[in-house]
């Protein structure tokens, strides 16, 4: 969408807001020993005490409140009562959600407990490519040119960047124009971000895999070449400068 008046604004900060405080204290509430199923109730009963619905359950009938991801999966995790997390599991959580008929979308990944498998340094690559290319975003930029800042970060650190899932136009329902805010550059899109506009920014960043494949359950989603992904996502408001950044009670760069 794009902000047309001082309302519009405070009620896409409401809406982000939530999603951005559910998002954050489920990532706080969350241990190694807990399950997928529990965590996304908790996130669930958040959202509730706020009055907004779920996003990925109204829009699309998702068999949860919010998107829960482990280790080799991407995104669109189903939550799960026999899905337990355990120490070192690469964790994403996707928080999407209506109020007062705004929505916005937020996300990120994390450890659970100890970092046995390595992987702080792909999480930190994927919050520090995402505060990049959000700062890079203004009127008149080529969207390409924010994808581009994406491969590129990811590829000094040593890490590829999932092709085929990308960011997108928020406000007015979940996904909206601009889509395909992607994560490389596509030198044929001409497209330029402009004023006002209600975008979700979110970077997806691989130790192996560029595609993301469906699941046989045929919600998640998974690297086409195994390996972990971290993804790291707000909903932002273009500007002349600086873009305000809707979900930052997220903390995600904490």
């Amino acid at each position: 969408m794009s902000i047309s008046n001082e309302a519009e604004l405070k009620a896409m900060q409401k809406v982000s807001d939530i999603v951005a405080i559910t998002l954050r204290e489920m990532r706080e509430y969350t241990r190694p020993g807990m399950t997928t199923g529990h965590i996304d109730e908790y996130g669930g009963n958040i959202l509730k005490k706020f009055g907004a619905r779920s996003a990925p359950a109204s829009t699309y009938g998702f068999p949860g409140n919010t998107c829960i991801s482990l280790n080799n999966e991407i995104a669109h995790g189903i939550p799960s009562a026999s899905r337990i997390i355990r120490e070192g599991d690469l964790i994403n959580i996707d928080v999407s959600a209506e109020y007062g008929g705004y929505w916005s979308d937020n996300g990120g990944s994390f450890i659970a407990g100890q970092d046995i498998h390595q992987l702080q340094h792909l999480v930190d690559t994927s919050k520090d490519v995402l505060s990049k290319a959000i700062s890079g975003i203004r009127n008149g930029v080529r969207i390409a040119d924010i994808g581009h800042i994406i491969e590129t970060g990811a590829k000094a650190a040593g890490y590829k960047v999932i092709r085929n899932l990308a960011g997108h136009g928020v406000g007015s329902s979940l996904h909206e124009q601009p889509n395909n805010i992607l994560n490389y550059k596509e030198k044929l899109d001409y497209r330029k971000f402009r004023k006002n506009t209600v975008v979700a920014i979110e970077t997806f960043i691989s130790t192996a895999s560029y595609l993301a494949v469906e699941l046989k359950d045929g919600w998640t989603l998974a690297g086409n070449k195994g390996g972990y992904t971290a993804q790291h996502e707000h909903t932002i408001v273009v500007t002349d400068g600086s873009p305000i950044i809707l979900t930052e009670k997220n903390n995600i760069w904490n």
